[in-house]
């Protein structure tokens, strides 16, 4: 709409607007890392009991997997807390 001026980005009010009042977007976020950070966490363990199980011929996986989950775990702790711990 070339009519009209420009308007800055506000995020959508009606979504939260009917839920409780303590709920705000920051707590969404939170939620949200925590319930993709689980997935991962439950998707990584799979992967890792498969590895194992079907290639525990390699020597390289063992060390792998340990870098795999301090990594994963940094990401975790600094997704949630904001504070990088290195």
């Amino acid at each position: 709409m070339p009519n009209q001026p420009l308007q800055p980005f506000a995020p959508p009010t009606l979504i939260l607007a009917h839920l409780p009042g303590m709920l705000s977007y920051n707590t969404v976020v939170v939620w949200l890392f925590c319930f993709v950070l689980v997935f991962w966490m439950i998707y990584s363990l799979v992967a890792i009991y498969h590895w194992l199980k079907y290639s525990h011929a390699s020597w390289v996986a063992l060390p792998a997997i340990g870098i795999h989950l301090f990594v994963s775990l940094v990401f975790i702790a600094f997704a949630l807390s904001g504070v990088m711990f290195l």
